[in-house]
């Protein structure tokens, strides 16, 4: 009975909450990368990290699920990726994509409705989104660069509404 008089504060997202998003940060020349997980993928992300531990300026983002592993970079790392990982099975490439990075308001993880609103409006729009990535903080969008600008005037227009 204790269970059901249990309600956790939250918030129901509204409009008004967008003007809460903080800075966004457009970023783009970045190519994915999609590799089958083998026993050696871990070994050619530290690989990876190791190369390029000391370049500066770059976009690096890993990810991975129980079959695939992800690597979302800066174009300028095209040959490093692909040196390094030239013995693995390549899923997919995909080039000329950009970013947009959103800070996230201080409660967002308590906000019902927050991602929901986001891609709503991006689909009515017809924005397709390629890819998300979300901390804790922060939530990105990846966009195939034709689609970028209308997203980033779109998410401009809603903070300042």
């Amino acid at each position: 009975m204790a269970l059901r008089r249990y309600h956790p504060k939250r918030s129901k997202f509204t409009t008004k909450n967008f003007r809460e998003l903080g800075d966004m940060i457009v970023r783009s020349g970045i190519t994915e990368y999609t590799y089958l997980n083998s026993q050696n993928i871990i070994a050619r992300k530290a690989e990876l990290l190791h190369a390029i531990k000391d370049q500066t300026g770059i976009f690096l983002n890993y990810s991975s699920n129980f079959q695939e592993s992800n690597f979302l970079v800066s174009t300028s790392l095209q040959t490093v990726i692909e040196d390094i990982f030239k013995n693995e099975q390549l899923v997919s490439i995909s080039e000329e994509l950009s970013s947009i990075t959103i800070a996230l308001p201080e409660k967002n993880t308590k906000t019902v409705g927050l991602y929901f609103y986001i891609f709503k409006l991006l689909a009515y729009e017809g924005i397709p989104v390629y890819e998300i990535i979300s901390t804790s903080n922060y939530f990105t969008i990846f966009l195939e660069k034709e689609y970028v600008n209308q997203a980033f005037q779109l998410m401009n227009e809603i903070k300042s509404s």
